[in-house]
C-alpha cells in the first residue's frame, strides 16, 4: 500500500506539474483535462473549465504525487497545510531540488545538518507548497 499526496491548485496546476517535473527531471506528466471527460446530459461543462486539469500525477522520488486543479467556483485554499518530505540518500539531489525549489519561494530553514538528518532543509515554494528536504543515512530509521 501506497500513500499519495493530492495537491490541488486554482487554475495554474498544468505550469506548476510542469515545473516538478522539471525540477526532478521526471518524464513529461499525462494530463487530463475537465473537457477530456465524457460528456454528462445532466451536467453542460462550464467553457472555463475545458481546459484545467482534472488530473495529472508524477512519480517523484518512488511516491506518486496526483495534482488537479479544483473545479470553478469550488472553494481554493492554498496548500499551506500540507509538507512533502523528499529523503534521499545522495545530499547532491537534496540540495540541486532544494536550490530550485526556493527560487520565488520562501526558505524557512536552510539546508544544514541537524541531529536527525546531515544534510536538512525546508522551503515553500512559489507555488505555496512547503517542502522538507532530508538525507537519508540508512542508519537513523526516521
Amino acid at each position: 500500500m501506497a500513500v499519495n499526496v493530492y495537491l490541488n491548485f486554482n487554475g495554474n496546476c498544468r505550469e506548476v506539474v510542469e515545473y516538478y517535473a522539471k525540477v526532478f527531471g521526471t518524464e513529461s506528466p499525462q494530463i487530463m483535462t475537465f473537457g477530456q471527460t465524457p460528456p454528462d446530459p445532466n451536467f453542460t461543462l462550464p467553457e472555463e473549465a475545458k481546459d484545467l486539469v482534472m488530473h495529472t500525477r508524477l512519480e517523484i522520488s518512488g511516491s506518486t504525487v496526483m495534482f488537479s486543479d479544483v473545479f470553478p467556483g469550488m472553494p481554493f485554499i492554498e496548500g499551506n497545510n500540507i509538507s512533502l518530505a523528499v529523503v534521499d540518500k545522495n545530499p547532491d539531489n537534496l540540495k540541486t531540488y532544494f536550490h530550485q525549489l526556493k527560487e520565488g519561494g520562501k526558505v524557512t530553514m536552510e539546508l544544514q545538518e541537524t541531529f536527525w538528518s546531515k544534510c536538512y532543509g525546508s522551503a515553500i515554494d512559489k507555488f505555496g507548497i512547503h517542502w522538507q528536504f532530508s538525507h537519508d543515512d540508512g542508519e537513523s530509521g526516521m
